[in-house]
């Protein structure tokens, strides 16, 4: 009802509608046959071509057709890409009458025959931004057929027994009439223009086809009767679940549980019934006292068979524009086929994919039992996440990672994440999202995974290998929301046009009418409802124990609040952005449900809120052990990326201490998918005061990158990096798939910011530009200073004004004076050198810890010269794990690992340390040892460690075990 026909999806995503212009129109000879040569005129003075950003008359047509039977979409028209219209699709202008028409042959130009209606719409050569007109309908042929009763496509619901009256009419001259029920013919009449009959005493469902035959053409229409079973209740089985439950026992049998309130019954149509499903498939009502829950038990099924299904919903006295029958997949799928996106999926990223039911619509659900288990590595089964304070969050959206888009793409660069030793990947929603490239916030099944990146054991087995890396996983799931193709918004849903889609009816048990807050997209769940809660928590204990995920990023919690309508008192946009209670007591229930599955799983808010409901959650039982509390995005891209083109900026809120946190749960940031590149303002817009450090310069710019990571990553408490800030992406994020850049400030509505992104970081191999790769080998260094060295878990103290001279100090007062203990860093923002205040904690030997070169102190307070873009990084003591030959010996390895009483190394050590993940020296072994002896940890407790094994030429191997 909402969107564009379907067949439009299936070529473009569109994003918004807010430019469609209605445009006048005609179209001669206004009856003609599909071979007849037809002429689309548009009247020039019905359009805007400006607001297009239309130059030189530039209009063209993009077409689509439908079958005889007016519902399936078909041909092949020349239309090109919604972002670049084909040139055989322009129109002529006609500058004498301000006109453009357009003349084709129907079968010719759609390359196809058997045209029941075309369809057109009237767009720029770019048409992202809603650059086009409305979509326009016309009829094929001079012979048409109208079913005047019941309507085309519709299903009746009747009670068994009951009678249904057919009625048609056609043009052009007489017709031979043949109503087909269920496939076989029940009535017919021949040389007539008038058609009506009545099917009696009707006890089963019926799909019935009126085929109206004129000459050689065959015109189909189609209709449905769905008979209520009026199924008697009975209880359902004990611990029975909403969705697929699975015999433990048996392969033949699933039982699956459907919550329908208000809801009169439900068939399942499956492959297992031929998609025509008779009593034997009506669902049972549930006995139990105040159940809304249908069910039945499916048998005779074959193990690790695919099947697929659908409920058929019905109501039989359905409030206004609320359909009476629902063809839905299961709320609770794990794997849903579409036929609007699945058909683009590569083989190459998907193997085997099953394929969609022929003659189905919308969206169903994959069953199959005895499915195989995953075989997880001990390092899943065993791992032991990193610390939250240490965590640095490298932020991935697949689609835009590498060519192929897939899982393949991250599993074969896995060096790269190691490289830069980041410790966690969060991955962009991966949920069942509408369409294929997309960010995936459009997420219309929360518990399935989405086909475009690859299967689920793909998946898997990324997680296993990031595990055996140390590197946890973390999903973005966007739980504010839901959007069209989710059952739980259709079953109860406004369809006045009955295209099988809409919005909430009053009557939905999960979503509000309207949003309750001022951001929302799709439609907007309601939080303080059971069964939404029921439904999150079911989807967080699917990621959780299926996918062994350690982690979730919750997009936009500010939806979660019920207490800022539209009307409020003071304006929605100021009710949302205040502390709501309902939602800091909702968010905290869902973060509890996580930890009772998973004690240290990452709860991680995109709130961007207040800091005293921020405060709420950050600071939420962190006192038990282990120490939770809700880790806070922590949005400092403005302040950033001021310093970076070379402008006074104020950092301190990168801390957790200046947002009343207790403990450092401030996942801050310099970049995310949602904010503009640093290196693209920088370029665009950096200081170039100084023309021999000019930031508009791709190379001066980049070399400023460096010292944005010292100043953020090393800031105590978990960080995050948008995939490829490391390498210093300097691509707009309104960048289009072509490589141009159309931004939300054009005069041209809409942007590119969703689009897909090109590959210039391999393309052009970044790794291997000096200049970039300096920027990613800082980064790692920094890194792997954050997350083994424990003076980072300390608190920072930071320049409080703004200033291009930024000055922090960590102190980690738990640490012995033998430790490194304190650490200062300084950086030049300026595009002129500058004598930069130091101010360190006290006189003597320091270190910096870029190189572990000594640096004697004997004035505190003495200032140092830093060049433009210049950093430091001052330790008290050396590094005790991130040293320069930090992993240098690639061919040294560990085994067993993980181990439970004792290790060994396949070379010759005259030392050996052992550190517990925080950078603590548990143990050592002082004396030389052979190849292949063993090393006891049977007195280590459970967890990981790292080894730094020394050989006979004091070279250094550094390596991540687990104790089990």
């Amino acid at each position: 009802m909402k969107k564009l026909l379907l067949l439009l999806l299936l070529f473009v995503s569109l994003g918004s509608f807010a430019q469609i212009q209605t445009v006048t129109y005609s179209i001669s000879p206004e009856t003609f046959e599909e071979t007849t040569s037809i002429t689309i005129t548009i009247n020039g003075n019905s359009i805007n071509e400006s607001t297009w950003g239309v130059t030189g008359n530039a209009l063209y047509l993009w077409a689509w057709a439908f079958d005889l039977d007016d519902a399936t979409p078909k041909g092949t028209p020349l239309n090109g890409s919604w972002e670049a219209a084909d040139e055989a699709s322009k129109f002529t202008y006609n500058a004498g009458n301000d006109t453009y028409t357009k003349t084709f042959i129907p079968t010719t130009y759609y390359n196809v025959t058997n045209i029941g209606k075309i369809g057109f719409l009237i767009k720029a050569k770019n048409g992202t931004g809603d650059k086009k007109s409305q979509d326009i309908l016309a009829e094929v042929g001079s012979f048409q057929v109208n079913l005047t009763s019941p309507t085309q496509n519709s299903t009746t619901i009747l009670s068994s027994g009951q009678n249904l009256s057919i009625a048609a009419t056609n043009t052009n001259g007489v017709a031979s009439y043949n109503l087909k029920s269920n496939g076989v013919s029940i009535n017919t009449s021949a040389s007539i223009s008038s058609y009506s009959f009545t099917h009696t005493n009707i006890t089963d469902n019926q799909n019935y086809e009126l085929e109206v035959t004129q000459g050689t053409t065959i015109i189909t229409k189609k209709f449905t009767v769905v008979i209520n079973p009026n199924a008697a209740p009975e209880t359902i089985p004990a611990g029975m679940i909403d969705g697929i439950n699975y015999n433990p026992t048996d392969a033949t049998k699933a039982t699956l549980v459907l919550d329908a309130p208000l809801k009169d019954f439900v068939y399942v149509a499956g492959s297992f019934n031929n998609w025509q499903p008779d009593n034997t498939y009506a669902m049972k009502k549930d006995a139990t006292a105040g159940s809304t829950k249908f069910w039945i038990e499916l048998t005779g099924l074959e193990s690790q068979e695919n099947y697929t299904y659908q409920y058929w919903v019905g109501e039989s006295t359905p409030i206004a524009n609320s359909p009476a029958l629902v063809k839905t997949a299961d709320p609770y799928s794990t794997l849903v086929l579409s036929p609007n996106d699945d058909q683009y999926i590569p083989a190459s990223t998907y193997p085997n994919i099953p394929p969609y039911p022929a003659g189905q619509d919308k969206e169903v659900t994959v069953l199959q039992t005895g499915q195989t288990p995953y075989a997880w590595s001990a390092a899943t089964t065993s791992f032991v996440k990193p610390e939250k304070d240490k965590l640095v969050v490298y932020e991935v959206l697949v689609r835009d990672f590498d060519a192929n888009r897939n899982y393949q793409d991250l599993i074969d660069r896995i060096d790269y994440f190691k490289n830069l030793k980041i410790n966690a990947i969060e991955l962009m929603p991966v949920m069942e999202f509408q369409g294929n490239e997309s960010w995936g916030y459009n997420t219309s099944f929360h518990m399935a995974l989405d086909k475009f990146y690859g299967p689920s054991t793909k998946l898997k087995e990324l997680i296993d290998l990031c595990h055996q890396n140390g590197i946890a996983v973390i999903l973005d799931v966007a739980l504010n929301h839901a959007f069209e193709r989710n059952p739980m918004i259709r079953m109860w849903m406004n369809d006045p046009d009955g295209d099988g889609y809409g919005s909430p009816t009053a009557e939905n048990p999960y979503f509000n009418t309207v949003a309750m807050h001022s951001y929302n997209v799709g439609e907007d769940f309601n939080h303080q409802l059971p069964r939404t809660q029921n439904y999150v928590k079911r989807v967080v204990k699917q990621w959780i124990e299926e996918y062994k995920i350690d982690g979730f990023r919750w997009d936009l919690t500010k939806g979660f609040t019920q207490n800022c309508p539209s009307n409020v008192a003071g304006g929605q946009d100021a009710c949302t952005n205040a502390e709501q209670a309902d939602r800091v007591a909702v968010l905290k229930s869902y973060a509890d449900y996580s930890w009772s599955l998973d004690p240290t799983h990452y709860t991680i808010f995109e709130h961007l809120g207040t800091d005293a409901e921020e405060q709420q959650w950050a600071n939420y039982k962190t006192n038990e052990t282990p120490s939770k509390g809700i880790m806070m995005w922590g949005k400092m891209t403005d302040n950033y990326n001021e310093l970076s083109m070379g402008y006074t900026a104020n950092i301190s809120k990168m801390t957790s201490q200046s947002r009343g946190f207790t403990s450092n749960r401030l996942m801050g940031y310099a970049e995310s998918h949602d904010e503009e590149r640093l290196m693209y303002k920088n370029i665009q817009y950096g200081n170039s005061a100084n023309s021999a450090h000019n930031v508009k310069n791709l190379n001066v710019a980049l070399s400023r990158m460096s010292s944005i990571g010292a100043v953020s990553l090393l800031v105590p408490g978990p960080k995050m990096i948008w995939h490829f800030g490391d390498l210093g992406n300097e691509s707009s994020i309104f960048t289009c798939s072509d490589g141009s850049v159309n931004d939300n400030s054009s005069t041209i509505a809409g942007d590119c910011k969703l689009s897909t992104k090109p590959q210039k970081q391999w393309g052009d191999d970044w790794l291997g530009n000096d200049t970039r790769n300096k920027i990613y080998y800082d980064w790692a260094r920094m890194i792997g200073l954050k997350t083994t060295e424990a003076v980072f878990s300390g608190v920072a103290t930071m320049t409080s004004t703004s200033s291009l001279t930024q000055n922090i100090k960590i102190t980690n007062n738990a640490l012995a004076n033998t430790d490194l203990k304190d650490v200062l860093i300084i950086a030049n923002f300026d595009v002129t050198a500058k004598d930069v205040t130091t101010g360190f904690q006290y006189t003597g030997s320091w270190y910096n810890l870029m190189d572990n070169s000594p640096y004697s102190v004997t004035d505190a307070n003495a200032t140092i010269n830093l060049q433009p873009g210049e950093f430091r990084i001052y330790g008290n003591k050396t590094t005790t794990l991130a040293t320069t030959d930090f992993d240098v010996l690639k061919d040294i390895y560990i085994y067993p690992n993980p181990a439970s009483s004792y290790f060994t190394l396949n070379t010759n050590t005259t030392k050996v340390q052992i550190y517990s993940i925080t950078g603590q020296l548990v143990k050592t072994y002082s004396k030389s040892k052979a190849k292949d002896q063993q090393y006891s940890i049977s007195d280590l407790n459970d967890g990981m460690y790292f080894i730094k094994a020394y050989n006979d030429e004091n070279q250094v191997k550094i390596m991540k075990f687990i104790k089990q």
